[in-house]
Formats: structure tokens, C-alpha cells, sequence
């Protein structure tokens, strides 16, 4: 009796299938506006990600934004999470104002992004918060809740029949040739130890997936 235990493995191609939904926060300091976020959302632990950023300054008409180049030449940009920090390196995208910076967060709960400098003269120390990063179960499926439950079942069956076999051996019911010399219980015991031990060792994987 073998017991398989399936792992998820594509959570790169769930990621890439989802649409950006632009959770981004966006705060003014003076004439320009500054927008952060993620590249990809939701964010999930784990999984590599682009800090995402865009500048933009009033146009030539009313009502009308243009991107703003070349910002992270004299401002710098650092993420943060809880007490720790890390000054990123920001690269331009092909669209004047757009910015980005690959990072990969390791845990979930809130970043911010801190930005100090100055753009054109005009002074800029800011922090602004970015979407929550969350946990692999946003795109698990089946949920690893709902799977355990199965895996449990299973080798609760298995024990079951397990003690059943054993039960039925030492009774007689299940018979074994003695003309050998005991060879045939041997081995039927040995059967059954193996089994178990198969058993043990599923439960053990089980504990520690969870």
C-alpha cells in the first residue's frame, strides 16, 4: 500500500497570470507626485517581485501629468520591514517617470519605502507604505487545510488495515505454511513491520509539512 503526498509546485505560473490591480499609495510633495507599490499583486512571501514606483509633475495643460526622469540620481531610495532596512538600487522602465527595483520579500506583513534627496532643488524625505505582503495560501489550491484532511484520512485507513491484517494473522484466519519451518510467518510478520514503518514515516512527513 503506498501513501503519495502531493505538493504544489507552479505558484511562478499563478503569479504571472495575475493581473496588476495597482494597490499603490500615492503622496504629493509639492508639484510632483510620487506613487509606490508592487509590480505584482497581491505580493506572496517567497516570491519574486518588483518594487514599483512612479513620478510624475503637472504637464503643459491642465489636468495633464508627465513622467520625471532621471529621479534616483540624487535620491535614494531604502525599503524597510519592522526594525530592518536595506537601501535598494532602482532601475528606469522604458516609460519616462516609471521605476523599479526587484526584491523578493521574505516575510509577510507590511513594507515601507523610504525616499531621500532631491529632485530639481526640491527637497524629498518620505515614507510611504506598500500593499501587505501575504502568505503562499492566497494562491494555494487545493488549500493545504483541505489536503491535510485527506492525508489524514488516508492513513487512518491505513492503520486501520493494518491493524485488521495483524489481527487476522494471529487468529489463524489468515493462513501461513508451517511446513518451512516458520519461514512464511517470518515473512509475513516482516510484511507487516514494513508497512508500518511506511506508516510512520508518512505521519512524520505529514508533521513536518505543517
Amino acid at each position: 500500500m503506498k501513501i503519495v503526498i502531493f505538493g504544489i509546485i507552479g505558484l511562478l505560473f499563478f503569479v504571472g497570470s495575475i493581473a496588476p490591480s495597482f494597490a499603490h499609495t500615492t503622496v504629493h510633495v509639492e508639484q510632483y507626485q510620487i506613487e509606490a507599490g508592487w509590480g505584482i499583486e497581491p505580493p506572496v512571501v517567497g516570491i519574486r517581485n518588483d518594487l514599483a514606483f512612479k513620478i510624475t509633475q503637472p504637464g503643459e495643460t491642465e489636468g495633464s501629468y508627465k513622467g520625471v526622469t532621471s529621479v534616483f540620481k540624487d535620491v535614494d531610495a531604502t525599503v524597510m520591514f519592522g526594525g530592518a532596512s536595506k537601501k535598494i538600487n532602482v532601475d528606469s522602465d522604458p516609460r519616462p517617470g516609471y521605476y523599479f527595483s526587484p526584491i523578493i520579500p521574505t516575510k509577510t506583513g507590511t513594507y515601507m519605502v523610504e525616499f531621500k534627496g532631491k529632485i530639481d532643488g526640491t527637497v524629498i524625505d518620505i515614507k510611504i507604505p506598500v500593499e501587505d505582503v501575504e502568505s503562499t495560501a492566497v494562491l494555494d489550491f487545493p488549500p493545504t487545510n483541505s489536503e491535510g484532511t485527506a492525508d489524514i484520512t488516508a492513513l487512518k485507513n491505513a492503520i486501520s488495515s493494518l491493524q485488521q491484517d495483524v489481527s487476522k494473522l494471529k487468529s489463524g484466519e489468515t493462513s501461513v505454511s508451517s511446513s518451512d519451518g516458520g519461514i512464511s510467518y517470518d515473512f509475513a510478520v516482516l510484511g507487516l513491520s514494513i508497512a508500518a514503518a511506511a506508516i510512520i514515516l508518512a505521519i512524520i512527513a505529514l508533521i513536518k509539512r505543517k
